[in-house]
Formats: structure tokens, C-alpha cells, sequence
């Protein structure tokens, strides 16, 4: 009997010691990966090229928003914008929260938490909640869903995606009503030059009193209105041609560009020189215009990518030459940065994930006059997210 315990001894002994070398050997196969390659662990940026040291470098502030008060809990956040005095203000959708999310407003309440936040929302630098507003009121009508944001010469511009939403709207900051483009459920498509088309973003020209709308989700298009009277002032598709309402196929990478824009026409942004640049979110380009249509020139990025497409919205870097574009890709879930006179890639943030630093469903993208970005997230991300510049 003692032979045997003896030899069971030893048994297990060489097991456990057999288990422990071959973990050992599995460790030693599968290198550590180098810190600044992290992509999963780390939400700084990642250079296309180690040579590229004038490339800044972004950290995310997990910290950034603070609590809001009240219980207030946001929903898909689809716009962000930062004003001149560099406060953030971001748009969200209440309604897109579940029931389970705002249980105090039940009856009988399920739960002591939550309530939905007010539609529009302002921070300051440090994440402090400023002012909120927003929803159905008289004199005009609000979006179904909530979309875009721009803040421009002491005025809060809106839009709204959903079927129907066919406006869009300015408010003042403290949320009164002044001004509304377009009635819900009148679009006749892409010619109409009274109503939108689900509108998908705002650009103010302050200097012209222009408010440039990327329109949209239905109509494929930018249209242009006078930003004190609301009158039509031109509109234009891709290559500057007059847009077609005909059904579209599906992208196809290694198809012929598409002559038109596909749905969404996602984003419109002025350059300093004066030039519009457009979001065509399906087709993942962006394209170039004049601010008369003029066409000019137009890049690809990532175009392999389907379904969603990979160019969400672009905000330009604060050097004179803004010789950077940061551009969100809500499939590829990354913000990519592109040196803008060749349009290459020279780094990115990010990667799919719900971790601070990551992203899940990425939409939309704003700069602060120190450099900071601030990304939103909808689906089922539903948060704004702060980068702060460490570098360049």
C-alpha cells in the first residue's frame, strides 16, 4: 500500500510539473506587444509611421463629463459642438433611452433612477453641466429625432433625422425659439427648396449669414438658406450635379464612384479657404466644393467598408493651415487622423469597445481652440467623450 501512494504521489508531481513547463513554453511563444501598440488597452494615438513625431497625441478623460444632476440620464448623443467661449454643447435623444433606463418615470415607478436629460445640453471645460433645454414647445416644430448641432454667433442650430423631419431650427442659447426652415412631413426629395430631407448637419457662415445643411438622410444634397430670413439661396449633389432621386445600388468597392451622394450626406464643414466639405457617409468619401457647388476634388477612405460606411463627420485641426483633418468612422469605430493636403492617414484613436478611449457606434466630432477633441456615440453607445491634446 505505501508503493502505491508512493507512485500516485509521484504521478500527480509530474503532472502539476508537466502543466507548469508547457504553460511556461505557451508564455514564452506570445511576446509582450509593445506599449504604443496597445490599440485595445491604450486610447492614445497611433502613428502610421514612428517617423511621424508632429502628429499629436490624445489621451481620453474618463473622468469627463461630471454627473449631471437630477438623475438625468442622455441617450444616442448625435451632435456636439463647441462655441466661441470653448463651452461644449451636444444634442441627444431622450426617447432613445429604454424603459428600463428611465424607471422613475413609469407608474408605478420601476426604480428610484433615471430620468431623461433635456435634449440639448452645454458643459464647460471641466464637465460641468452650464445650461439644458430643449423639446416640443409653440411656434415650432422639434425633430422626431434628434441629430445635428452648430453654434454660431450667439445662436444654437438643430436638425433631425427621422422620417418626416423635413426642418430645421434656430434656437438662442437660453433655448428661445427664433427661427425654422422647412415643415415636417412636406419634403417632395431633392429639389425641394422649401423643405429638408432628414437633415443630418449644420454649417454657419457667419461672415455670408449662409447656413450650409447636408441633407440628408432622404435627400441627397447640400442646400444652402440665409441665416436671418430662411430663403432658399442654392443646392447641389455630387460633382456639383443637380441630385437625382432615383434608388441607388448598394457600394460596391470596386464599382464606378457613384455620380451621386449616397444616403446619409452625413456632414458639411467650411475650411478657413472658403471650401465645403461634404460627408458622403455610404459611398466613404468626402468631397470638395466651392461654396458656389463648384466642384473640386474628392478622396476615399477606407472603401472597403460597407453597410454604414466609414467617413461620419470631420472637424479640422486650428493652425492656420489646418493641416489636419480628424475624421470619426462609426464602423470602423476610430478617429482617424489625415494630413489634408494628401488626404494619407498619418494616425488613429481608438477602436471598437465600451472602455473609456473606445468606441462603440462613433458619430460625431468637434475641436476645442486648445486642441481637445470631443467625440459622441449613438446606438447603444450613448455618451460624449473628451480627448485631451498632450503633444503638438
Amino acid at each position: 500500500m505505501p508503493n502505491l501512494h508512493w507512485h500516485i504521489k509521484q504521478l500527480v508531481l509530474t503532472c502539476v510539473g508537466f502543466t507548469a513547463v508547457n504553460l511556461a513554453s505557451a508564455q514564452t511563444k506570445a511576446p509582450d506587444i509593445p506599449f504604443e501598440k496597445r490599440t485595445a488597452n491604450s486610447p492614445t494615438t497611433v502613428l502610421a509611421n514612428q517617423e511621424l513625431a508632429d502628429i499629436p497625441q490624445f489621451i481620453v478623460d474618463p473622468f469627463w463629463p461630471k454627473p449631471l444632476p437630477n438623475n438625468w440620464l442622455i441617450g444616442q448623443v448625435s451632435g456636439v459642438h463647441v462655441d466661441k467661449t470653448d463651452n461644449i454643447w451636444i444634442v441627444q435623444r431622450p426617447r432613445s433611452l429604454a424603459g428600463r433606463d428611465i424607471g422613475a418615470t413609469l407608474d408605478p415607478p420601476l426604480s428610484k433612477c433615471c430620468f431623461p436629460a433635456p435634449p440639448v445640453i452645454e458643459f464647460d471645460q471641466s464637465g460641468n453641466l452650464l445650461r439644458a433645454w430643449g423639446g416640443p414647445g409653440d411656434g415650432y416644430d422639434w425633430p422626431r429625432s434628434e441629430h445635428g448641432i452648430h453654434i454660431a454667433d450667439g445662436f444654437v442650430w438643430l436638425a433631425g433625422n427621422a422620417q418626416g423631419d423635413n426642418q430645421i431650427l434656430k434656437f438662442t442659447m437660453d433655448g428661445e425659439f427664433v427661427l425654422q426652415i422647412g415643415s415636417p412631413d412636406q419634403s417632395t426629395g431633392s429639389n425641394d427648396t422649401d423643405n429638408l430631407g432628414r437633415p443630418a448637419d449644420l454649417f454657419v457662415d457667419v461672415e455670408a449669414n449662409e447656413v450650409y445643411v447636408a441633407d440628408g438622410y432622404g435627400n441627397k444634397r447640400i442646400i444652402v438658406f440665409d441665416t436671418e430670413t430662411g430663403a432658399y439661396k442654392r443646392h447641389w449633389g455630387a460633382y456639383g450635379n443637380t441630385p437625382d432621386d432615383e434608388p441607388l445600388p448598394i457600394y460596391n468597392p470596386t464599382a464606378t464612384p457613384s455620380r451621386q451622394f449616397g444616403n446619409p450626406v452625413h456632414c458639411v464643414q467650411l475650411s478657413l479657404e472658403g471650401h465645403v466639405y461634404v460627408c458622403d457617409r455610404t459611398n466613404n468619401r468626402v468631397q470638395i466644393f466651392q461654396a458656389d457647388g463648384t466642384f473640386i476634388s474628392e478622396s476615399f477612405f477606407e472603401p472597403d467598408t460597407l453597410m454604414n460606411g466609414s467617413v461620419y463627420d470631420l472637424a479640422f485641426s486650428l493652425d492656420p493651415a489646418q493641416r489636419l483633418m480628424f475624421m470619426v468612422d462609426g464602423m470602423n469605430s476610430e478617429v482617424r487622423i489625415i494630413e489634408r493636403a494628401s488626404n494619407i492617414t498619418q494616425g488613429r484613436i481608438g477602436r471598437a469597445g465600451r472602455s473609456a478611449g473606445q468606441f462603440y457606434s462613433v458619430h460625431d466630432i468637434t475641436i476645442d481652440s486648445q486642441g481637445n477633441l470631443y467625440t459622441t456615440e449613438v446606438q447603444t453607445g450613448q455618451r460624449v467623450q473628451k480627448f485631451r491634446r498632450l503633444s503638438q
